[in-house]
């Protein structure tokens, strides 16, 4: 049996571990986590965190691409909207269905997984 409230905390910080920063750095949470738990469940929602940053590296990288070429650049206003909210509201969400029911990993919707 697995302690209830460290596995929503160590769940919540894993996929609040976004917000710290865009940098690698916040990458190193999820990671440390992912790493030194034994509860599958908090392994589960590390792993997922650790590829919605994967995720938001990568669409950050094609806006900027996108938006050093002129040509792009209108694609990039009418994107820019979908990214913030995908990139801000989906951790939220994370954070309240791993506070809410903590035996349960957090999915992603619209991410590519590599772990």
């Amino acid at each position: 049996m697995y302690d209830a409230d460290k596995r929503k905390l160590l769940s919540g910080l894993s996929h609040g571990s976004i917000f710290f920063s865009s940098l690698v750095i916040s990458a190193g949470i999820p990671l440390a986590i992912l790493l030194v738990s034994d509860d599958p469940v908090v392994k589960d929602n590390a792993k997922e965190a650790l590829n919605f940053h994967f995720n938001v590296w990568v669409y950050e990288g094609i806006l900027i691409f996108m938006g050093a070429t002129i040509i792009l650049l209108p694609l990039v206003w009418i994107l820019a909207l979908p990214f913030f909210l995908f990139h801000w509201v989906l951790p939220i969400l994370a954070i309240l269905q791993a506070l809410g029911t903590p035996e349960q990993p957090y999915r992603y919707p619209f991410i590519f997984r590599l772990l």
